[in-house]
């Protein structure tokens, strides 16, 4: 009988914690509004509202329609030279000069053609110091280049070959592209021909402070499409494979491609060419006011009620701002209708200008805005157009006058180079193209009309100094009346 109950109590208690296990599992860990929490968050993750289609755009056809207008440029310069002694009566006591043979140095970059007989865009860093120029067309025929002239404030240069029938691209106005709008890199990367990369516009006037030129105009288009090496002077064009701007520099560490490249707006390059064609120099229209970016600091201190436009600190007296009444502490806000608010922007828009343009400049004074007309001048302070000057001519041999970027590269103040040695006195004493002549007879020459005052009124012997571009000094002498 005692074990009957013993059986019982122990059936009745196993009951009874049965019952209360299955009622605490179906109460803490079957609750349907946990799972409906779960499924509402999961709902709620894929219903966030987007206004991305998920299509990206066809760019064969831009492509396909730039590609054959995109050239390859190769550029050599010379390296044998003959090199003086540091001492110039060495020369008449034994010493003499020695002959040193230096290897051809090869560069390589890209050009855009412009006009169907041959005329042809690309950086100036390209071919800057080149003592020959090659251009590879897309079918793979090959060309001797002649340099039209260069600008090195906005690093470009025009070149041409004799070809005829050639495929053109078409200029767009880079000033209607947009932030976010594809766009695609077309050149020729480490000597790789014809290759195509794409990206979309990252920023618009970037001023990243490359170009050394003392008068540099830098408003870069900022993209995101890869440029390498070799890409310097090529195409970037729109979705319609109309050219925006020509590819410049890469924003990198080690010299290839990290995420950004530069490239020069085609408002600009398109008037930069149709100058150096026309006139053989870029027609550079100034405002002649001293300009900074408006700041919060600089909108405090002047009571300005917007951080925008760009601060006029300086206008510069008769000059074309001064005279339509334009003052100091102005802000310019807009170039004939289009906002500016930077520096850079601002000289993008100057820059597409020519001496004599009328253009129409909205600045705000006590913070209302008005609008101005000012006629552009010229660096000599008019609304002439400057003829470039003609490379000199001496003793059959042609000279330029040395730029900023060289002469910072180089460490000289002044100097001319030669363009081309012809045969004559230069060539006979062993000069070779690309001497830039610093000295002659003790004094400096700045300009082409220094070295033919000199040379004209030497008598006797005539000593050359100068500096080759891989920065070797050499001297060199020849009597005035040897042949």
């Amino acid at each position: 009988m005692n074990n009957f109950k013993k059986g019982f109590f122990t059936l009745l208690i196993a009951l009874v914690g049965g019952f209360i296990a299955l009622w605490a599992y179906t109460r803490y860990f079957n609750d349907p509004q946990i799972v409906t929490v779960q499924q509402d968050q999961s709902m709620r993750y894929a219903s966030l509202p987007t206004s991305y289609s998920g299509e990206l755009p066809d760019l064969t056809f831009a492509a396909e329609n730039s590609i054959h207008s995109v050239v390859h440029i190769k550029v050599t310069q010379k390296g044998s030279r003959y090199s003086g002694p540091n001492n110039f009566f060495d020369y008449f006591f034994g010493e003499g000069y020695h002959s040193q043979q230096m290897p051809l140095r090869q560069g390589a970059g890209s050009g855009v053609i412009l006009s169907p007989d041959g005329f042809i865009v690309t950086n100036n860093h390209v071919i800057d110091q080149a003592d020959e120029i090659s251009v590879v067309l897309n079918d793979k025929r090959e060309f001797k280049a002649k340099l039209i002239g260069t600008d090195s404030s906005t690093d470009l240069a025009v070149l041409k070959i004799d070809a005829s029938g050639l495929p053109v691209i078409k200029f767009s106005n880079s000033d209607n592209l947009k932030l976010g709008e594809w766009v695609l890199a077309v050149g020729n990367p480490f000597n790789l021909t014809s290759t195509v990369t794409a990206g979309i516009v990252s920023a618009k006037s970037r001023d990243i402070g490359i170009n050394p030129d003392q008068m540099r105009i830098e408003s870069f288009i900022q993209t995101d499409a890869a440029v390498n090496p070799g890409n310097s002077g090529g195409a970037l064009v729109n979705t319609r494979g109309d050219l925006v701007g020509i590819n410049t520099a890469i924003a990198s560490q080690t010299g290839s491609y990290s995420g950004y490249s530069f490239a020069i707006p085609s408002n600009i390059v398109e008037k930069v060419v149709a100058d150096l064609r026309e006139h053989g120099e870029v027609q550079r229209a100034l405002l002649n006011v001293q300009i900074g970016d408006v700041t919060a600091k600089v909108a405090e201190d002047y009571g300005l009620d917007k951080i925008e436009g760009v601060f006029i600190g300086k206008v510069q007296e008769g000059g074309a701002a001064e005279l339509a009444g334009i003052k100091d502490n102005d802000v310019i806000i807009s170039i004939d209708g289009i906002a500016v608010n930077s520096t850079a922007e601002l000289h993008e828009q100057i820059s597409k200008h020519r001496p004599g343009d009328k253009i129409t400049v909205v600045v705000k004074r006590d913070n209302k805005k008005k609008p101005f007309n000012v006629t552009l001048r010229n660096k000599h302070g008019d609304t002439e157009i400057v003829k470039g000057d003609a490379p000199g001519n001496i003793f059959g041999s042609k000279f330029v006058a040395v730029n900023d970027r060289e002469k910072q590269e180089l460490g000289i103040r002044y100097g001319v180079k030669i363009t081309e040695l012809g045969n004559g006195k230069f060539k006979n004493a062993g000069i070779k193209k690309g001497f830039i002549i610093t000295q002659v007879n003790k004094s400096p020459i700045s300009e082409v009309n220094d070295l033919l005052r000199i040379i004209k009124n030497a008598r006797g012997g005539i000593l050359v100094e100068g500096i080759y571009p891989d920065g070797e000094v050499a001297y060199y002498v020849f009597g005035v009346d040897s042949k």
